[in-house]
């Protein structure tokens, strides 16, 4: 198996579907908190029609709520940015108090080795998903961080 991951922002729905075809996913984890996104350049990206539009690409889709953030990790990245007067989908990096608090709280209870192992022998690319563009900027980055190290594969990052 190998592993990618994708964000949404940055990519048009076209090129978001090209970039899986051509890294080859047949398995797609979704790893955000919330399955929509607002607006009409994102709406691709809402969990019912990004869950047919893969399906219909042969794609299997997972959501896996247990590695998001909960709500208070995503408030401390949220006041990050408030006091670094830094837009959601403008920010490069995670700050060192999230990536502490997501790590913690989440990663280190999470069973990698049963995760991976429902994912099923059938799955030979397995993208991490969430909205941010930048991989730097998501907790996506963290759990490939993870994962890469715990079954000792690369991990790729597709960017827009």
């Amino acid at each position: 198996m190998s592993l990618v991951t994708i964000g949404g922002y940055g990519f048009d729905e076209r090129q978001f579907i090209a970039a899986l075809r051509v890294a080859e996913v047949d398995t797609f984890v979704d790893v955000r908190q919330r399955r929509g996104l607002r607006g009409r350049r994102y709406a691709f990206l809402n969990g019912k029609r990004l869950q047919i539009a893969l399906a219909e690409m042969g794609i299997h889709y997972v959501h896996c709520l247990d590695l998001a953030p909960t709500q208070a990790i995503r408030d401390i990245q949220k006041k990050r940015d408030a006091e670094t007067q830094t837009e959601k989908r403008a920010r490069t990096h995670l700050s060192p108090d999230f990536v502490a608090a997501y790590k913690s709280e989440v990663l280190d209870g999470f069973d990698f080795a049963s995760f991976w192992s429902t994912l099923g022998s059938n799955s030979k690319v397995v993208a991490l998903f969430c909205v941010e563009g930048q991989p730097e900027a998501c907790h996506r980055s963290l759990i490939a961080e993870r994962l890469g190290e715990i079954l000792d594969i690369q991990v790729e990052h597709i960017r827009p």
